[in-house]
């Protein structure tokens, strides 16, 4: 039974489409006019886990030290073939350029140490003394420092050829050109999406419906969902830090949805003009159907990304803000504009059609169609559809318990970007001097308590040496700091650290990068069972309130997990254990620790969002009279071809960022991908089928 509210605003739009239509298109150029600049605002901040102890010591570090830049930008000087770094030749020039470096830009270099005149002299050059380093600090921090940076790179000399002062060869290691790395990365791969997608989708869409005007309606929803997005998001980075991160993910997961929200309808609208409706019955039923059930999508979708929001980090407190406005935008297109547009375009939906793709099929060409045997040799033989499936997802969830989490790092740039090449050198060239050191904030202690933490500290195994001094006392406050051998140390030193024991009147902190990262991930992984009992009990109360079934509700909930478990377990074995690295250009390694509870979620609202649609067509079978079976049926019959195409347009998007250069965008990319294929093919087809035949019997 269609809702009598959304017939009357379906057949409103249709009446007042021309207005409509205008007010849509104003409101999206207006917004998107406005988010023009929105990558500029972008951030780089909120990495971290604010309430951890990690962040709280290096606070204390910062306020009563300043921020320590060291690992800010390293100029790795490679002597000319014959020569070393101590040649009046190589050294007269580097050191004047540097000299003029600090002094010509004052307000960005806080400090520059290097091995011709810093106190770490003796370990700033190799053993052929042919390579050296020199440290520029930065002022500011975060977003500001990366500022800092991109300022003073075309003096650095590492431009163009990498010539640099005396003939040297200038290599840029550090954090902010990795940071900056990521962030051009991603900002590639957001503009990837929008010019290259597009245009697939575009053409995929020709062939879904057969005619030019109904695939550029889709690709149009997508378009404006886009420009109004980025205006929203613009006007949030005034009020919170938007991380680059979050502008990609966003990006990926709106346009994605909008077309398929577009197509969901679009599809739906050809339907009833095929059963004989005119236009205006058309618009209002497609309104009352699939634009009902794309606003209970929207709302699921919508929930399960704001279930982040439990996370103290930044960068994922901003993907929700983003993606819920970005989701609630294409929704709301898909009940406005889009109905609008279909209002107006009517039976010319199907112009400059090929007719082998465009026509309609009739309700008896899909009842015998491939998706409707499909659903009958599925409830014909469920366990020999549903034993092999299950056995299937198993074997794809084993390898999940062999995930690993990592930290920003230049292992998630391309193999031959510059800042993961230099960094890469540094390492190899000076093991000892690890840019991101642990150390000890330690508070109001007396000289002999503060050697006794540092004669304890010293014990502990995994430090590539002695904790030592990182400036003299000030108002009570001591920093130590010393370098882990590997990255795979870090939870076990600092647990170790941790367990020190503390002096009465005595405060220490554990802090630096390798604690920040540990803090976070562990942090993550504490609030994950609460993140899924969030979006567990919201989908079972929106799939009841749609469906009033709370087996279909229950069903619709262990179908998302077992796509989960299955892309997780692929995910693993693709990018922790390596396999296809090569095929795939990228380096086995640890996975982004905020990527986790972002595919969760994003795969989790996704997977959900397919089975609302399936659901719908069901229910609508049954309030007509059909018995559960043949519901069944109808269901996979008409929705098949649909969530195919819509998976297939979404695999499109998100194959965008698979070309990513950043390995954390394939994780995503990837991980969608997979979840699709899965989703829309064997558990949405088979399994579901199946499982509901064994429930209808019992």
């Amino acid at each position: 039974m269609l809702h009598s509210g959304s017939l009357r605003w379906g057949r409103f739009v249709h009446r007042h489409r021309v207005v409509v239509l205008a007010l849509c298109v104003f409101a999206v150029l207006v917004t998107g006019w406005y988010g023009r600049d929105l990558g500029e605002h972008l951030t780089q901040e909120g990495w971290f886990d604010e309430s951890s102890e990690s962040v709280a010591g290096s606070k204390i570090a910062d306020d009563t030290f300043g921020r320590d830049t060291d690992s800010d930008l390293i100029l790795l000087f490679t002597a000319p073939a014959g020569t070393t770094v101590d040649d009046p030749g190589v050294r007269g020039p580097v050191t004047a350029a540097l000299t003029a470096l600090r002094e010509q830009h004052p307000d960005r270099v806080a400090k520059i140490d290097s091995y011709w005149d810093s106190p770490f002299a003796a370990s700033a050059t190799d053993a052929t003394r042919t390579v050296a380093f020199a440290v520029v600090g930065l002022r500011e921090e975060g977003t500001e420092a990366i500022e800092n940076f991109l300022a003073l790179k075309p003096a650095l000399g590492a431009d163009g050829d990498g010539t640099g002062p005396g003939g040297t060869t200038v290599q840029l290691a550090g954090l902010q050109p990795v940071v900056e790395g990521i962030n051009t990365g991603m900002q590639d791969d957001i503009r990837r999406a929008e010019v290259i997608a597009l245009p697939l989708v575009a053409i995929l869409l020709y062939f879904v419906f057969g005619g030019i005007v109904g695939a550029l309606l889709p690709v149009l929803i997508g378009g404006m969902t886009i420009l109004a997005g980025q205006g929203v998001m613009r006007g949030l980075t005034g009020y919170i830090d938007v991380n680059v991160f979050a502008g990609a993910v966003v990006t990926l997961v709106s346009l994605g949805l909008a077309i398929d929200y577009g197509l969901f309808a679009v599809t739906r609208f050809r339907e009833e003009l095929a059963a004989g409706r005119t236009v205006e019955d058309a618009v209002a039923r497609t309104v009352a159907t699939a634009g009902r059930t794309v606003l209970f999508s929207a709302l699921i979708v919508a929930i399960s990304l704001g279930a982040l929001f439990i996370y103290p980090n930044g960068v994922l407190r901003s993907v929700p803000y983003g993606g819920i406005s970005s989701v609630l935008i294409a929704a709301a297109l898909s009940v406005t504009a889009l109905p609008a547009l279909l209002g107006i375009i009517g039976h010319r939906i199907d112009l400059w059609g090929w007719k082998r793709f465009s026509r309609t099929k009739t309700e008896a060409q899909i009842d015998a169609g491939f998706f409707s045997r499909l659903a009958r040799f599925a409830m014909r033989r469920p366990w020999l559809v549903i034993v092999p499936v299950l056995l299937g997802i198993a074997l794809l969830s084993t390898p999940f318990r062999h995930i690993e989490f990592g930290g920003i790092s230049e292992r998630y740039l391309d193999r031959e970007h510059p800042a993961r090449v230099a960094q890469e050198r540094f390492d190899e060239l000076f093991p000892g001097l690890r840019l991101e050191p642990v150390k000890l904030v330690v508070v109001g202690a007396d000289p002999q308590q503060l050697a006794d933490i540092r004669w304890a500290a010293n014990q502990v195994p995994g430090l590539t040496g002695r904790f030592e001094p990182a400036a003299a006392t000030r108002d009570g406050v001591n920093v130590l700091s010393a370098g882990l051998r590997t990255d795979r140390d870090a939870d076990r030193v600092v647990r170790a650290l941790r367990e020190i024991p503390q002096p009465d009147g005595v405060r220490m902190y554990v802090a630096g990068v390798p604690a920040l990262e540990r803090d976070s991930i562990n942090g993550l992984l504490a609030g994950l069972p609460w993140l899924l009992l969030i979006l567990v009990s919201a989908s079972l109360a929106l799939m009841y309130a749609a469906f009033r079934s709370l087996v279909l509700a229950v069903k619709a909930v262990a179908m998302s997990a077992l796509s989960l478990a299955s892309t997780l377990g692929l995910l693993t074995w693709l990018f922790v254990q390596g396999h296809g690295s090569e095929l795939l250009r990228f380096t086995p390694g640890p996975l982004m620790f905020a990527a986790l509870v972002l595919i969760v979620c994003v795969i989790f609202g996704l997977s959900t969002d397919y089975e609302v649609f399936l659901q719908s067509r069901m229910t609508e079978a049954r309030a007509a009279g059909a018995d559960p079976p043949e519901a069944i049926r109808y269901g996979i019959a008409h929705t098949g071809g649909v969530i195919t195409s819509a998976a297939a347009i979404l695999i499109v998007v998100t194959g965008a960022f698979g070309f990513s250069d950043l390995v954390l965008m394939k994780y995503i990319a990837y991980g969608m991908i997979a979840a699709l294929v899965l989703d829309a093919t064997v558990i949405r087809m088979l399994l579901t089928p199946a499982v509901l035949k064994l429930v209808w019997r019992r």
